[in-house]
């Protein structure tokens, strides 16, 4: 009869733990599940190669990134279709406000250093240019030579970064119009001696290059950004990048708004990892939460050294 007694109670106590225990459960975690995230298209191809490799290390997990123009990533993002979104910036004073009205609390940290590009037809003696003649050209007003500005997307984030960091509330010339992506700023400008192009740096490097060494694509050209303080042209080299040297220098931020470690915050672990750390580096972009060493090399100046 005692023996019954106690099977029961203990029963009765096993219940009784179960029915009180109210963590919360997931359907995702650091390694497992799957989850949709939003990422800026300018950066495509390295977040593939990020996604290829966190996919295969983590089997039991399926990151679905979707491609679009910054703008939409931060629709998607206060929508809650995205938990992680991957962006050239972090949120405004009142994007955060908007986010504690809708009870969620943000974190985004910087994970790697990108260079904004310009590009020109091989045929255009202008492969120089310093800051006010690029603004001039932007505006439309630049006097020596009409141009046409090409950027990849009317909403991407290069052209909030040019508007904000270079023209401050000025706005862009008649001149100035969008394709569809940075290849086909690319191709625009390889065809059209007065085009001037901006595209990501990874989108203009030799991705032949072995060596990472900073080799640039044939068929346009990179031109060489004045510095005032150096007194020196200079190309987007990482290098350049690293230093705060070379003039358009932009940072890519994950933004999550997940509030427990799910996949979201796995994958942005892998982001700002050693592996992840290196694809970007391999993309040609810096990376910030690894240490880099800067080793003097010998670089071809000639073309930065031609009169304007």
């Amino acid at each position: 009869m005692r023996c019954w007694t106690i099977a029961i109670l203990l029963v009765s106590f096993t219940i009784l733990g179960l029915s009180c225990d109210d963590t919360p459960k997931h359907p995702d975690t650091l390694s497992t599940g799957a989850i949709d995230i939003s990422a800026d298209e300018t950066y495509r191809a390295v977040i593939e190669e990020q996604s290829k490799v966190f996919d295969s290390s983590f089997p039991n997990a399926k990151v679905t990134i979707h491609y679009k123009p910054e703008a939409e990533c931060f629709k998607d993002y206060f929508n809650n279709k995205a938990r992680l979104i991957l962006v050239t910036r972090e949120l405004t004073a009142d994007e955060k406000k908007i986010a504690e009205e809708k009870s969620f609390y943000p974190t985004s940290v910087a994970l790697a250093k990108d260079a904004v590009a310009l590009i020109v037809n091989n045929d255009n003696p202008d492969s120089i240019m310093d800051v006010p003649q690029i603004k001039h050209i932007l505006m439309g007003d630049y006097i020596k030579k009409k141009y046409t500005v090409v950027f990849d997307d009317q909403s991407s984030s290069l052209v909030r970064y040019i508007t904000d960091s270079l023209l401050q509330g000025q706005k862009l010339g008649t001149n100035v119009y969008a394709t569809k992506g940075n290849k086909a700023v690319i191709d625009y400008v390889m065809k059209n001696p007065d085009a001037v192009g901006f595209a990501g740096l990874a989108d203009v490097c030799d991705s032949s290059d072995p060596g990472n060494t900073g080799t640039f694509i044939k068929n346009v050209r990179v031109v060489s950004v004045f510095n005032d303080t150096l007194r020196q042209y200079l190309k987007p080299y990482l290098a350049y990048i690293g230093l705060k040297e070379y003039p358009f220098v932009r940072r890519l931020y994950y933004v999550s708004r997940e509030s427990y470690p799910g996949l979201g915050t796995g994958f942005a672990n892998f982001l700002m990892g050693g592996r992840g750390q290196l694809i970007f580096a391999y993309a040609h972009l810096y990376p910030l939460r690894m240490e880099v060493s800067i080793r003097d090399v010998e670089i071809n100046h000639s073309e930065e050294k031609q009169s304007k």
